[in-house]
């Protein structure tokens, strides 16, 4: 199977139909999926065409959709905040991204805050998109995770969990948040894992030391290290989309992710 992997697109539609083409994934004729590794919007303002372009390829089952901190800031703004614009809400992008999937414009939505989180609860990403979305999807050789896989951090250390995929909502809803360019370095998975959530650029700064980590030499292309993928390119300041394309074998399905089962003769480095 080949797989095309992009992470947090943050709601910038045009950039990455453009990767999407560039990539070869609208004429690739061999069996093919999209992975998705959250993030989708919260920054651009093309919240409306992507949640539909999503659909479409649910409906064509060409998309894995995996779960990021801002799906989970969405529901958040949704369902306990009442849509709200606390602060965090806001510096995120979850408010802005609300207001173009409603349609409320900023002032009614801060008047009728209840009518406007029930209209974002109605929305096709919160009806559809989102139950859809897993903790992580795995391959025969890779793990495609948000920010990195539960683990426990002790003194600036990453330590390992060997049931991680087994690991509760809290534990997962906490790896989203963290970056895996550090994790990796203390808390290695069985396999390669693909993710999101930190900008690549901060790889080649810190462990390349190729280039500033957002100065105008800053590289954002994929950070390929022992272990790790990370993709994430910070579209709103390099305007591009890292999309990684892989031929592996798929797994079966559990209820979770595509689950293979961890090498035996893996011994985690802690």
């Amino acid at each position: 199977m080949r797989y095309y992997a992009a992470a947090d697109i943050h709601g910038y539609y045009s950039i990455f139909r453009q990767a999407l083409t560039d990539s070869g994934f609208f004429a690739d004729p061999e069996p093919h999926r999209l992975i998705l590794l959250g993030d989708l919007f919260d920054r651009g303002g093309e919240a409306r065409l992507l949640q539909d372009f999503i659909l479409e390829l649910m409906e064509q089952d060409l998309v894995i959709l995996v779960r990021g901190n801002h799906e989970d800031l969405f529901e958040s703004l949704v369902t306990e905040d009442f849509g709200l614009p606390y602060g965090y809400h806001v510096q995120n992008g979850t408010y802005d991204t609300a207001l173009q999937l409603t349609g409320y414009d900023s002032v009614m939505a801060r008047i009728r805050n209840y009518d406007f989180a029930d209209a974002a609860r109605r929305t096709p990403f919160y009806q559809k998109i989102l139950p859809a979305m897993r903790d992580y999807y795995e391959t025969g050789s890779y793990i495609f995770t948000h920010g990195w896989i539960p683990c426990v951090r002790d003194r600036g250390r990453y330590a390992y969990l060997e049931n991680w995929r087994s690991a509760d909502s809290v534990q997962w809803d906490e790896s989203r948040w963290i970056n895996g360019m550090d994790a990796v370095r203390t808390c290695q998975a069985e396999k390669t894992v693909v993710c999101g959530h930190w900008h690549a650029s901060y790889g080649h700064a810190n462990f390349e030391h190729s280039c500033s980590e957002f100065g105008p030499d800053a590289d954002f292309s994929p950070y390929h290290g022992t272990g790790i993928i990370a993709l994430d390119a910070c579209t709103a300041v390099s305007g591009t989309v890292n999309l990684l394309v892989l031929e592996d074998t798929p797994c079966p399905e559990n209820p979770r992710s595509d689950s293979c089962s961890p090498n035996p003769a893996f011994s985690p480095f802690l």
